[in-house]
């Protein structure tokens, strides 16, 4: 095992081997080592923002799940598109689920997610917006960065309770059906928060 960081906290886990940094580090051009989260670990979120619940993560920022809407990414292109800037797909945002058929940035208010799977329910809470850096500038096929898309985010989407910083999603935690698989086109409910 080997410590590793991840912003401020620093954890366990299990080195993959010398042929896999080899491969990496030939690839990327740098020595590098590549890891997994161990077993044994353990890592939360804030309880900030999960109150009593401990919701685990592994090497994610700070929150297992990213929530957005495809209006969301429609409403961003279409202020792009009214400043003559091009559109963006919604990888440059890297959420994990893109909900459909709801309004542009309703996850905004939504308290708890559920989504029935074959193997069970799975519960996930929307808890924190999602404060936002300069990635979705970069276009991931070129490497490319042009500052258009923070521009049009901060046109409609400076958020008072992260201090006025930009938010675009909602990370969340599960709640329940850790393990179980979400599918492209599944049905999800959702139960709303206001205030």
């Amino acid at each position: 095992a080997v410590a590793v960081r991840v912003w401020d906290d620093t954890l366990e886990a299990d080195d993959m081997g010398d042929a896999a940094a080899a491969w990496l580090s030939g690839f990327l051009g740098q020595t590098l080592r590549l890891v997994r989260f161990a077993a044994g670990a353990r890592r939360l979120s804030s309880r900030k923002w999960t109150g009593d619940f401990d919701a685990a993560l592994q090497f994610n920022d700070a929150f297992a799940l990213l929530v957005t809407s495809s209006a969301a990414l429609d409403e961003v292109n279409r202020r792009l598109e009214e400043r003559g800037e091009a559109p963006v797909g919604i990888e440059r945002f890297r959420p994990n689920l893109v909900l459909g058929g709801v309004p542009a940035h309703d996850e905004d208010h939504m308290d708890l997610l559920q989504l029935t799977t074959a193997g069970g329910v799975v519960q996930l809470q929307p808890v924190k917006p999602c404060v936002r850096c300069t990635i979705p500038n970069v276009d991931p096929a070129s490497g490319h960065s042009r500052p258009a898309v923070s521009d049009a985010l901060q046109s409609y989407r400076q958020d008072a309770r992260m201090d006025g910083a930009i938010t675009w999603g909602m990370n969340a935690i599960v709640r329940a059906g850790t393990g179980l698989r979400l599918a492209v086109g599944q049905p999800a409910a959702a139960s709303y928060r206001f205030g």
